[in-house]
């Protein structure tokens, strides 16, 4: 099991976060909750594609990932995108560290050589994930096992932006492999309240929804 510690520089957290929320990539709305496609019910909406239209943002967002990369994972050989939102983050973090890339579908190509994995990932090549997004962590370990299984070595994943999710926390420890985020639910939260996105009054709700996303919005 690893016991790999991957710390975050605060302040950088901070501009992700508000970056998010100046773009509307992430939005919160406590007051009318979003719907999810599994019909949960939630105050917070996340799709961070919207960064890759921002050039600023998306340096920062890179840069993150780089220095986290160098001071965390020295000895990574590879670089891969989880698809799809992390395709082109890891693309920007493999050019600046001169690093392999490749990418990991959610399921197998039904045709030609039916690939998981696009690109060429050799046998004990240590290899860091870019996700965007990590929610209960299943589709991010997925991909982290599918590095595993071609032979490879995953050695993280690191992300944009994390939930928090006690579940993604407890899934990620079960197999051993840390992963981390630029930025969280957490620090979005304060940002907002700094920044008067939303209201004092609002944020036990929110943090309700964390530790309980089922249970959210139910009389």
């Amino acid at each position: 099991m690893s016991s790999t510690t991957i710390r975050i520089n605060p302040q950088l957290s901070e501009q992700i976060a508000a970056d998010l929320l100046e773009i509307g990539a992430v939005a919160l709305r406590p007051q009318q909750p979003f719907t999810w496609t599994s019909g949960l019910k939630s105050p917070i909406y996340c799709d961070n594609r919207l960064t890759i239209s921002f050039h600023d943002i998306r340096e920062r967002i890179a840069e993150g990932f780089v220095t986290l990369i160098r001071e965390n994972f020295p000895e990574a050989e590879v670089i891969a995108g989880a698809a799809t939102g992390g395709i082109p983050h890891a693309s920007w973090v493999a050019a600046k560290l001169g690093l392999p890339m490749v990418y990991v579908r959610d399921k197998a190509k039904g045709h030609g050589k039916e690939n998981l994995i696009e690109g060429l990932i050799k046998p004990g090549q240590k290899t860091v994930v870019i996700e965007d997004l990590i929610s209960t962590g299943g589709s991010s370990l997925k991909v982290a096992l599918a590095v595993n299984e071609a032979g490879a070595e995953a050695l993280s994943v690191l992300g944009i932006f994390s939930y928090q999710f006690d579940k993604a926390r407890e899934a990620f420890e079960q197999v051993g492999i840390p992963f981390e985020t630029l930025t969280n639910y957490t620090t979005l939260v304060n940002v907002a309240v700094e920044r008067g996105g939303i209201e004092e009054k609002d944020v036990a709700a929110l943090q309700a929804w964390r530790a309980n996303p089922s249970e959210y919005g139910k009389a």
